[in-house]
């Protein structure tokens, strides 16, 4: 089978089984534990479909898979026995009682089916090439990805800790590499999504799956990942003036206080 007809059908199930789960539990919210693996299967399936799999191949797939399994982790530890998350009861809240199944289906699970096919379409595009040497752009892609992974798992592990202290009850996360940018974990997935890209080229006609990291980092800056916490924060005169000194998504030295 064509391995990009293949992942779409793996991904409808894929999601289809985690839909029939949510109704079950009655928590939407675990969709989220499940973004990450969604890459996962479609790496594995098509490079086990791979009549002659290589370096570039072998690389990319296990930088989906470091990724994905350690944000599952993060994401599945962090939600355990708790309610379904506030923006998925909003969610319910104006389907209303008019064929809520169907809505939570489409608008959530199929969704993320679809972002996750386009997003990772460099994998199965590098899974499915002939051309497996790495040449100079690979390596720096490998770099991004590395450069991202350490933002990401730093910054998610220091407010981890951070929250774990009583004394920090309250408060804002100002420290670490959070005092270089107010999002390093949402930094670091878009600078991991933008090195796989770059690992992905084995050729020019490649550069059409450009759409994946631009797609990725746009959600994370206007929908799903900055928004949501700029708005939950943006009344409050301590953000006011951590947002005036920190930089929103890029990292920078920040600037000296007023």
């Amino acid at each position: 089978m064509n391995p990009y007809i293949g992942s779409a059908l793996l991904l409808l199930i894929f999601f289809t089984i985690i839909f029939i789960i949510a109704q079950i539990l009655r928590n939407n919210s675990i969709v989220d534990s499940f973004w990450g693996p969604s890459f996962l299967i479609v790496a594995v399936y098509t490079l086990i479909i791979q009549e002659e799999p290589g370096i570039r191949s072998f690389i990319l797939t296990a930088m989906v898979t470091l990724w994905a399994l350690r944000l599952f982790l993060y994401i599945t530890v962090r939600n355990w026995n708790k309610p379904e998350d506030y923006r998925y009861v909003n969610m319910r809240k104006r389907w209303g009682d008019s064929f809520p199944l169907l809505k939570a289906y489409a608008n959530v699970f199929l969704l993320q089916g679809v972002l996750s096919y386009i997003v990772g379409l460099p994998i199965i595009s590098t899974n499915s090439s002939e051309i497996q040497t790495l040449t100079l752009i690979n390596y720096v892609g490998i770099a991004f990805w590395i450069i991202g992974f350490l933002f990401e798992t730093i910054g998610d592990a220091q407010l981890k800790s951070f929250k774990a202290k009583p004394e920090n009850k309250g408060k804002l996360m100002t420290e670490g590499l959070w005092a270089y940018t107010r999002h390093p974990n949402y930094f670091g997935e878009s600078a991991m999504w933008w090195g796989i890209f770059l690992v992905s080229l084995g050729n020019f006609g490649d550069a059409i799956f450009i759409i994946s990291p631009i797609i990725m980092t746009l959600l994370l800056l206007y929908v799903s990942g900055v928004p949501l916490l700029e708005k939950k924060y943006k009344d409050r005169e301590d953000f006011k003036a951590y947002a005036r000194r920190t930089p929103k998504f890029f990292p920078w030295l920040p600037k000296s206080s007023e």
